[in-house]
């Protein structure tokens, strides 16, 4: 009986960027094709700020700021109206998002829109007038937009200089991903913040690390793009496109710090040598995008090389992927 291939760090950034590596702009679109996937247009932008699938733009309680597109000889998108003319075209925008995700709310027709966190996520790459546009958090994934995140990896060294990192692991009652391992602080970015800031509050929630001492030595450390297809531990929809954009930033303490656990999203927290995060991802032991995470962390360390894995280049590439939607407004 042959034994099972053993998984490598390709396959996992793999299972993070798991969307088909395809131009989603360029899909066709034909009503006879179940699978062509619905634009999100913006008032005065012709860029895709989000791709809808079929069965949720056919579910979605549309209201009168919306117009849906099916024409087979060019793409189908969801159009969001400017009641406003101009006058406010972000807060008319944020007002249609708001009073169809309400109604979608109340139709119990998706269920991550059940008891939602009230948080908006911003459309990354939309502005009006140095106004921004947003929309509930619960609901990003719905709309396809990108998401963002913010992920700081701490870590300490022994006395012979050997890299040791505090890997927590989540509470097995979250809704999400429960019982796997995670980024030592991560968080979603709010709208109405930085992803620095995003950290800092998350730092203190979850780790229980001071704000003076984070702002002091963490440091930026870049990102990790990709693009994803909901799956089960995501705790929503199926199947949805859910591109993504991770802040990540490193922070080297002394032995003498020790995180520890403030709110429930943690269960317990492990210092782990090199070695053993190797081994538990490659169980898969690590939330997916927080395996890529650590993989970045690993290339930026010099842990991860060309020299010691022939799929290095794939993978730098793989964990910087470009991103269907725009990142800069107009």
């Amino acid at each position: 009986m042959s034994q099972p291939k053993q998984r490598t760090y390709l396959d996992l950034v793999k299972a993070c960027d798991n969307y088909p590596h395809v131009d989603i702009s360029q899909r066709p679109y034909s009503q006879d094709d179940q699978t062509a996937l619905y634009q999100l247009l913006l008032p005065g932008d012709s860029r895709s700020h989000g791709f809808m699938l079929p069965s949720i733009v056919q579910k979605m309680p549309w209201t009168s700021n919306f117009v849906i597109t099916h024409d087979p000889s060019g793409p189908r998108s969801v159009r969001v109206l400017d009641p406003s003319n101009g006058a406010d075209t972000a807060n008319a925008i944020n007002a249609a998002f708001k009073e169809v995700i309400q109604a979608a709310s109340d139709s119990k027709v998706f269920g991550n829109l059940i008891r939602p966190h009230p948080e908006d996520y911003k459309v990354l790459g939309a502005n009006y007038d140095g106004k921004r546009v947003q929309l509930l958090r619960a609901a990003a994934g719905l709309f396809g937009i990108c998401c963002r995140g913010a992920h700081m990896t701490v870590y300490t060294r022994t006395s012979a200089g050997e890299i040791k990192v505090w890997v927590p692991r989540r509470s097995r009652h979250l809704k999400t991903w429960p019982g796997k391992l995670d980024t030592t602080v991560a968080g979603g970015i709010r709208a109405e913040e930085s992803p620095f800031e995003c950290i800092i509050h998350e730092a203190d929630e979850e780790a229980s690390l001071p704000e003076d001492f984070v702002r002091k030595h963490a440091r930026s450390a870049g990102v990790v793009t990709y693009v994803a297809e909901s799956a089960a531990g995501s705790g929503g929809e199926l199947g949805l496109v859910v591109p993504d954009v991770l802040y990540v930033y490193d922070l080297e303490v002394g032995s003498d710090v020790v995180p520890k656990p403030q709110d429930d999203e943690v269960e317990e927290f492990y210092l782990m040598s090199v070695e053993e995060v190797k081994e538990a991802l490659l169980r898969e032991e690590f939330k997916t995008n927080c395996a890529s995470v650590m993989i970045d962390f690993f290339v930026r360390h010099g842990i991860l090389t060309y020299d010691n894995d022939p799929d290095f280049l794939e993978i730098v590439t793989r964990l910087h992927r470009s991103l269907p939607v725009p990142t800069r407004s107009l």
